[in-house]
């Protein structure tokens, strides 16, 4: 082997056993070294505030909340861990070992399965706040949320444990050379990650916020005719609270831009596109962990408030978790 080629290699020193350094053209260089980086530090950074404004505030301190506390703690362990071993992966070589890499990966796993387990109980959470608003305070309280909270991450650990058990168990079987990180699944544990982490949320969303949607126009129907009739005038009592209402339309938005995201990065897997093709389908799930944290700024007043707190270090003073933001 002459010195150029060895130059190529992650490890030098031992020869065919060692893999290439990877080469990437122009826009996979675009794509990891400016994109990602960006954000990366982004995601960490916005989603902080809402886990800081969550946990300070106790006016925040709701169910709903609590549910996106939980989204932004997985959207910040992918800004933390996820998106620096993509960068990591795509534009050098791996160091740290074949258990390391197969831990990493079942972190990854985790988060996103995670983030999808959230998704699903916000859908279920405004379901119930829509479709029997009399009852919602006493069917959702914080300590129920709490204990969904806590199925959902457990769920997701052993779910990924299931699907990446040959990965885990086996570290060193995934990889064909050293300086590589790559995960291997097996058929079975395939198809039940397509039908746990994406057919089977994907069609309780859906059929959730469907619901939303038709008792939601009903009852702004109802709404608007309500002096026209003694029978809407009583039935206006069933209605869902005006706040409800618009909390149902923003985490609305925050469910269709997780399907955006979503739908097309699992069915190009699927399809086995090209790995350009798959390099940006992929920026563009990861994209998601991002985008929630302006949503909440954009149709929150409360959110700005918090966060411009924060962002002044005015949470510092005594008694500011009882400031009034809403």
């Amino acid at each position: 082997m002459d010195t150029d080629e060895q130059s190529d290699l992650c490890f030098p020193q031992l020869g065919n056993i060692s893999c290439r350094k990877p080469k990437s053209d122009w826009s996979q260089s675009f794509l990891f070294i400016v994109l990602l980086p960006t954000t990366c530090i982004f995601t960490v950074l916005l989603n902080l505030l809402v886990v800081i404004s969550i946990s300070h505030f106790r006016q925040l301190y709701t169910p709903t909340n609590l549910l996106l506390l939980s989204l932004a703690v997985s959207d910040v362990l992918v800004g933390l861990v996820g998106m620096p071993i993509v960068i990591t992966k795509s534009i050098s070589c791996w160091f740290l070992g074949d258990i390391a890499c197969s831990l990493m990966n079942y972190l990854i796993f985790i988060c996103q399965s995670a983030s999808v387990g959230n998704m699903v109980l916000i859908s279920a959470d405004r379901f119930v706040a829509i479709c029997d608003p009399l009852h919602y305070t006493a069917k959702v309280t914080v300590k129920k949320i709490k204990i969904c909270i806590c199925l959902c991450w457990c769920a997701a650990v052993i779910h990924c444990g299931i699907v990446l058990r040959e990965e885990l168990a086996h570290p060193e079987n995934g990889n064909t050379c050293l300086g590589e990180c790559v995960y291997h699944i097996d058929i079975i544990g395939g198809i039940l990650d397509v039908i746990v982490n994406f057919l089977l949320p994907l069609g309780i969303i859906v059929i959730l916020y469907t619901r939303v949607f038709v008792v939601a126009v009903s009852q702004a129907r109802a709404t608007r005719s309500r002096n026209k009739c003694v029978e809407l005038q009583h039935s206006v009592l069933f209605r869902a609270k005006k706040s409800e209402l618009k909390a149902a339309k923003t985490l609305g938005i925050v469910v269709l831009v997780f399907l955006m995201c979503f739908c097309p990065y699992n069915i190009v897997s699927l399809m086995a596109y090209h790995e350009i093709v798959m390099n940006y389908v992929g920026y563009l799930y990861i994209m998601n962990s991002c985008v929630n944290p302006l949503i909440y700024a954009v149709f929150y007043p409360c959110f700005r408030r918090a966060f411009k707190h924060i962002v002044t270090l005015r949470v510092l003073q005594p008694g500011s978790c009882n400031a009034n933001i809403l």
